[in-house]
C-alpha cells in the first residue's frame, strides 16, 4: 500500500508536469494538446513515486515566473511560451541546486563513529 506521502507526491507531480504538458501541447496545435498533458501527467506520477518534490516546487516557481516575466516584457499572447520555457528552466535548476545542496550535505556531515571494532 502506498504511503500518503507517496500519494500526495504523485497526485502533485500530476498537476505539475500535466499543466507543463497542457503549455507544451498549446503551443503545438493540432491534436497534441492531449498527449502532451496525458504524457505530462504519467511522467508526474512517475517522478512523485520516487519523491521529486524539490524538482515539482523548481517547476512549479519557473512556470509562475517564467509567465510573469513573458506578460510584462512581450504581453498576455506570449504567456503560454514564457511559462513553457520558465517552467524547463526551472525544471533544470531545481535539479541542479538539489545536486549541490546533497553534495555540500554529505561534506559537511559528520563521519560516523563506530564503536564496533572487529579485530
Amino acid at each position: 500500500m502506498a504511503s500518503p506521502q507517496k500519494i500526495f507526491d504523485m497526485g502533485l507531480g500530476a498537476l505539475v508536469m500535466g499543466t507543463v504538458g497542457t503549455l507544451i501541447g498549446i503551443l503545438m496545435g493540432g491534436g497534441y494538446l492531449f498527449v502532451a498533458a496525458g504524457l505530462g501527467v504519467l511522467l508526474g506520477m512517475g517522478v512523485g513515486v520516487f519523491g521529486g518534490r524539490r524538482f515539482f516546487a523548481g517547476i512549479f516557481v519557473g512556470t509562475v515566473l517564467g509567465g510573469s516575466l513573458a506578460w510584462g516584457v512581450s504581453g498576455p499572447e506570449n504567456i503560454t511560451v514564457g511559462a513553457g520555457a520558465g517552467a524547463a528552466m526551472g525544471g533544470f535548476l531545481g535539479t541542479w541546486i538539489s545536486m549541490l545542496l546533497d553534495t555540500f550535505g554529505h561534506r559537511t556531515a559528520k563521519p560516523s563513529t563506530s564503536t564496533d571494532q572487529e579485530g
